[in-house]
């Protein structure tokens, strides 16, 4: 049972660094706050996701870390676009 908990906790952490990688670049086009967003959801996933993992929601856990950690990542960008940095 614990084996499918860290098999659970392992796949959801490699699911939701696969997702931000895919989305966070440095090309041209990207605007501070689709970087931001991206990154933020990245790393509120894997906080979550091993927040999660103590109460036994791994999955949960990730998922709402990163949809908080995207959305303060946004706001983050956003006033950077605004401000020209």
């Amino acid at each position: 049972m614990k084996n499918i908990q860290n098999l659970r906790l392992v796949l959801a952490s490699i699911v939701t660094a696969s997702a931000g990688l895919l989305v966070t670049s440095c090309g041209p086009g990207y605007s501070n706050a689709q970087r931001d967003a991206a990154t933020g959801a990245l790393i509120g996933g894997a906080a979550g996701g091993i927040i999660g993992h103590q109460s036994g929601r791994t999955a949960e856990g990730a998922a709402l870390g990163a949809a908080v950690g995207g959305a303060g990542g946004y706001a983050v960008g956003n006033e950077k676009d605004k401000r020209g940095y």
